[in-house]
């Protein structure tokens, strides 16, 4: 990872919710999934900050780097509904070696504050990671990955 990432440097991203990221989909397999409200999902939620963090480390990783979410601390507070903008914020708060820190939040258009929390991410060399996975995969199944 280059060393040009600094505490305090902030990345957004602008995401409108379609429907398909809504509860019932979230695990379309369960039927108490399927009942709930269309509304933005937590799971989803989730994922979106995890996103905008990527994006932040991009330009900062080397050829052959990745990250890996390691850390979800979040709070979703408000219901979004499909066709709602969100603007989502990370702050890096932290860099430690390979681990970084970033303070996360998701506004609706209206202003207010649908996710904040604290969200981990571990760089990690691709090719290594991959191979600890398909060895994993092998002692768990016994079927090569």
């Amino acid at each position: 990872m280059r060393d040009t990432l600094s505490v305090g440097d902030v990345q957004r991203l602008h995401y409108t919710v379609p429907p398909t990221k809504t509860v019932p989909h979230l695990y379309p397999e369960s039927e108490d999934y399927r009942a709930m409200p269309e509304v933005f999902a937590t799971g989803f939620m989730v994922g979106l900050l995890e996103w905008c963090a990527i994006l932040a480390l991009r330009p900062v990783l080397e050829d052959g780097e990745g990250s890996l979410g390691t850390r979800v601390d979040i709070r979703h507070s408000v219901p979004t509904p499909p066709g709602a903008r969100l603007t989502v914020t990370a702050r890096c708060i932290s860099v430690d070696a390979n681990y970084i820190e970033w303070e996360v939040e998701a506004r609706d258009d209206e202003g207010e504050v649908a996710a904040s929390g604290i969200h981990g991410r571990h760089v990690i060399t691709t090719e290594r990671f991959l191979r600890r996975v398909a060895q994993k995969a092998e002692r768990l199944t016994g079927a090569a990955v």
